[in-house]
C-alpha cells in the first residue's frame, strides 16, 4: 500500500479546524477537578460543550509544542451536547456517573470504535479498523464520559526500540515535559501525563507494562494509579503482555483518579480470565469511599533507605524529608526495617523480564492484529516490514526496531521463557510479597517509580502522587505500593498525603 493511501484516513491535527465559541462563563477551567465540574454542572454554571470547547482551544494552543495529543474526536462537541441534554432532561445515567459529561483523553493504544484511529503511535496501524471499543472505553461511555481524543505515547508503548526516547512516536513526534521542556517526560504514557498536567483534558487514561503510568506521572506532576493486573480490562488494548499489562487513570488529583478507576474496573468478557479473577478485589460501594482525609492514621509504611533513599548517592532522603514529615503528622507509622528486601537479588531475577516480554509481545500482538476488522499490517513481521518500507517516516535509521526484531525471533513460550517466568514469580513471592507480610506493612513507600519492575512482574498496584520539584523545577513523585487488591488502602494513604501536602503546582513551561 502506498504512503498516500495510508495517510488518507489520518484525522490528526487537521480536526483542529473545529469552530469553537469563546465562552463567557466565570467558571475557572484550569486545574478544575471532577468535583468542581460536577458542582458547576449542577448549579448551571457550566456545560459540557463549554468544557470541551475550552480543552479544544487549549490543545490547539499548546499541542504544537507539547505534542501530547494525536487526535481530537470529531464528535466531541456532539457528545458534549448530548450530555448537556441528558442532564437537562434529568435522564437516568449509570450508577457510576461521576464522569458524566466530562471529557477524557485515552492513550492511543486503547481502541475506540468511532472516528478516531487506534495506532499505538505508529503509521503502520493508521487506517486500521477495530472490532469494538476497548473494555475500559465501554465502561467510560456507560458512565457518561466524553472521549475527547487520543493521547500520544512512546510508539508501540516503548516496545519497538530501546533507542527511541520516552514520548516519541512517528505520528506526533517528540512529546515535551510541560514543566521543564528539556526534561525527560518518562515512560510510554507520556501524552496522557502531559495532557493531564497541562490541562488539555479533565482526566486521562494510560497503560502500564512496567513503569509506564508511574514514571510519566512522577515526571509530569500528576497522580497515576497502576491497578492490580486484571482489575481493569485489557480487552481492545494494543498489548505487550497479558501477564503484566494494566490500564489506569492519570489525573491532577487523587480524587479524580479514583473517580476514573471506579468507572473502569470490573469484568469484561474480552479479558474474561483476568478480570473475573481480579473482580474479587473490587469493594462493595466502589473506591470513592476511601477518599479519607485521615487515611494515613495508623498505617504502617515501609521506607527502606537502601537502596532507594541513597540511590546513586543522590541524597533523595533529604528531598523527601517534607514528605516523611507529612506522613508522620498524618498518623502513619514509618517503618525502616533492619531487614530490607534484597532488591539487588530481585533485580538480577528481573533480567528475565525482557526475555518473557519478547515472547509474550509477539504472541499477544499477533492475536490483536488477527482480531482487527481491517489493517495495513496483520502481524509483527508485517509491522517490521512496514518500518523498513517507510523508514524515513518511522525514523528507522535513527531509532531502529531492536525490540521488534528480538520479539520476532521468539517462537512461543519455550524452556528459556519458562525459566524466566519462574524466576519472575519467585522474585515476587520471596521478595516483595514476603517482606510486606513479614513487616506487617500497609504499603511500601519509594521515590519516583523505582519499584515499578517489582510491581510489574508481580501484578501489584501502586499509586504515585506529586511530592515536590528538584533541580530546576523537574517534578518528583512518591509511590505507595501494595499487595494485590490493596487499592482501598493505597487510596486512603495517597489521598490523605495529598491533602496534607498539596505539592502539585501547574506547569511552568521552563526551557
Amino acid at each position: 500500500m502506498g504512503i498516500r493511501k495510508i495517510l488518507l484516513p489520518f484525522l490528526g491535527l487537521a480536526i483542529f479546524g473545529f469552530s469553537v465559541d469563546i465562552v463567557s462563563s466565570e467558571f475557572s477551567f484550569r486545574e478544575a477537578t471532577v468535583h468542581d465540574i460536577r458542582i458547576a454542572f449542577k448549579q448551571n454554571e457550566l456545560t459540557s460543550r463549554e468544557l470541551v470547547e475550552f480543552y479544544i482551544r487549549e490543545i490547539k494552543r499548546l499541542n504544537p509544542v507539547l505534542r501530547a495529543v494525536i487526535e481530537v474526536n470529531p464528535d466531541a462537541l456532539y457528545l458534549a451536547d448530548k450530555a448537556d441534554q441528558e442532564r437537562k432532561a434529568k435522564a437516568p445515567v449509570s450508577k457510576k456517573s461521576w464522569l458524566h459529561g466530562i471529557p477524557i483523553l485515552v492513550k492511543d493504544n486503547i481502541a475506540t470504535k468511532d472516528k478516531l484511529n487506534t495506532t499505538s503511535g505508529s503509521y503502520a496501524l493508521l487506517g486500521s479498523v477495530v472490532p469494538r471499543d476497548a473494555g475500559v472505553v465501554v465502561k467510560l461511555r456507560a458512565a457518561g464520559a466524553i472521549i475527547l481524543g487520543k493521547a500520544s505515547l512512546s510508539e508501540w508503548a516503548h516496545e519497538r526500540s530501546s533507542k527511541a526516547p520516552s514520548g516519541w512516536c512517528a505520528r506526533s513526534g517528540q512529546a515535551v515535559n510541560p514543566y521543564v521542556k528539556s526534561a525527560d517526560p518518562c515512560g510510554s504514557s507520556t501524552g496522557s501525563a502531559i495532557s493531564a498536567a497541562a490541562n488539555l483534558a479533565s482526566v486521562t487514561l494510560g497503560t502500564e507494562t512496567d513503569g509506564s503510568i508511574l514514571c510519566p506521572s512522577s515526571y509530569n506532576s500528576v497522580v497515576g494509579i497502576k491497578p492490580t493486573v486484571g482489575l481493569t480490562s485489557r480487552g481492545g488494548v494494543v498489548p505487550i503482555s497479558l501477564r503484566q499489562d494494566s490500564v489506569g487513570p492519570m489525573c491532577r488529583t487523587v480524587s479524580d483518579a479514583v473517580y476514573v478507576l471506579d468507572a473502569i474496573v470490573g469484568f469484561d468478557r474480552y479479558d474474561a480470565v483476568a478480570t473475573r479473577k481480579a473482580s474479587k478485589y473490587i469493594p462493595r460501594g466502589g473506591y470513592v469511599q476511601f477518599l479519607k482525609a485521615d487515611g494515613l492514621r495508623g498505617k504502617r509504611l515501609g521506607i527502606p533507605h537502601e537502596p532507594f533513599f541513597s540511590f546513586n548517592g543522590s541524597g533523595l532522603s533529604q528531598v523527601f524529608e517534607p514528605s516523611f514529615h507529612a506522613l508522620r503528622q498524618g498518623g502513619a507509622i514509618l517503618v525502616d526495617p533492619l531487614e530490607t528486601p534484597n532488591f539487588e537479588a530481585i533485580a538480577s531475577m528481573l533480567v528475565g523480564e525482557q526475555i518473557a516480554l519478547s515472547a509474550e509481545f509477539k504472541l499477544s500482538l499477533n492475536a490483536y492484529f488477527k482480531d482487527l476488522v481491517t489493517s495495513p499490517v496483520r502481524s509483527l513481521a508485517d509491522a517490521i516490514a512496514f518500518n523498513k518500507k517507510f523508514s524515513r517516516l518511522e525514523k528507522l535509521g535513527e531509532y531502529g526496531q531492536d525490540l521488534f526484531l528480538e520479539a520476532e525471533k521468539t517462537n512461543g513460550i519455550g524452556e528459556l521463557e519458562k525459566e524466566a517466568l519462574q524466576n519472575l514469580t519467585r522474585a515476587s513471592k520471596i521478595g516483595f510479597e514476603r517482606w510486606m507480610k513479614k513487616n506487617k506493612l500497609d504499603a511500601l513507600v519509594t521515590p519516583l517509580s523505582l519499584v515499578s519492575p517489582v510491581l510489574a512482574v508481580g501484578g501489584y498496584p501502586g499509586i504515585i502522587v506529586p511530592a515536590g520539584y528538584v533541580n530546576v523545577g523537574i517534578p518528583i513523585g512518591i509511590c505507595f505500593a501494595g499487595l494485590k487488591g490493596s487499592e482501598p488502602t493505597l487510596i486512603e494513604i495517597a489521598y490523605s498525603f495529598e491533602q496534607a501536602t498539596k505539592f502539585r503546582e501547574p506547569p511552568s513551561f521552563k526551557h
